[in-house]
């Protein structure tokens, strides 16, 4: 057999490596999208939200001041933590639909 015959598509390694670079700049590109867009999520019918970015940053915690008449400590740190994790998994959602389809784009 000659040599070369089975080499892939796309120019061998110097085709793979353009790949790469390709994907490593969509890549920051996605991480970058991510950095600003946010999520917001809430707790006890509003009372508890926090905004999150897509990188999962916390940008803000708000409490309605009406809450705190009423609650005691424990239900505040209930809410605010259910409010904490539902930003999360919404950031983490958000983080699937940006980059996800990147990994499919990996030449391994």
């Amino acid at each position: 057999m000659a040599k070369g015959f089975n080499r892939p598509a796309g120019g061998g390694q110097g085709g793979m490596m353009q790949q790469l670079q390709r994907l490593q700049q969509q890549m920051a590109e996605g991480q970058e999208k991510l950095a600003q867009e946010t999520v917001t999520a809430t707790a006890g019918g509003g009372a508890v939200k926090v905004t999150m970015t897509g990188d999962q940053k916390c940008q803000s915690v708000t409490i309605d001041p009406a809450l705190l008449k009423d609650a005691d400590a424990e239900m505040l740190q209930d809410l605010v933590l259910a409010a904490v994790n539902l930003a999360l998994d919404q950031s983490r959602e958000l983080q699937e639909k940006v980059m996800g389809p990147l990994a499919g784009g990996l030449p391994f």
